[in-house]
């Protein structure tokens, strides 16, 4: 038998190939551990059920009359929607977009004419705009006021007058049919 000086066929000493496979294993074993427990400190940043809950509605749009408007809650926040007359859109759709603080068409902020869907909060210090509670227009466009400040918007939620500096924000909805609009 011949003897060897404890190289292997590659070159690299038996020992070296040794250590370099356990230094590989122990980081693999190391790194699965740590993801192992980060887990579940990830995974909590998660939001809970009742919160993923909140994330959509939806809401039965049949018995809003032409002319009038619900106020329904998303997310915590209040959502106006309109059903409008014909006058209302036509006054929308007239206005001089280049006339406007938050320059914004008509069209750009409703998927169905007749339907106009807003988070009712004020964008200039986050006060709830009057106009939807009565089912009246309210305002010198006849939109929405919010008294707190003076700002007024139109029958398209877009600021008018006052110190607000855009429009009331259009959540994402879809209308599923007819008489049912989901939002978010």
């Amino acid at each position: 038998m011949a003897e060897t000086d404890g190289t292997t066929a590659h070159g690299g000493h038996e020992g070296e190939t040794r250590r370099d496979f356990l230094t590989l294993a122990t980081g693999a074993f190391g790194a699965v551990g740590v993801a192992a427990v980060a887990w579940p400190f990830i995974d909590q940043m998660n939001p809970a059920a009742d919160t993923l809950a909140l994330a959509s509605i939806e809401v039965d749009i049949s018995n809003i009359e032409v002319g009038r408007a619900i106020k329904v809650k998303w997310r915590g926040k209040p959502v106006f929607i309109r059903h409008r007359t014909e006058k209302e859109i036509e006054e929308a759709r007239s206005v001089n977009v280049d006339d406007l603080v938050d320059p914004q068409t008509d069209d750009a902020r409703v998927e169905k004419p007749e339907w106009l869907i807003l988070v009712g909060v004020c964008t200039h210090l986050g006060c709830i705009p009057l106009g939807t509670a009565e089912g009246e227009a309210k305002g010198d466009f006849d939109g929405w006021f919010c008294p707190c400040h003076g700002s007024h918007y139109d029958t398209s939620g877009r600021i008018r007058k006052g110190p607000a500096p855009a429009n009331l924000p259009v959540p994402e909805y879809t209308f599923l049919n007819e008489n049912v609009v989901k939002i978010g």
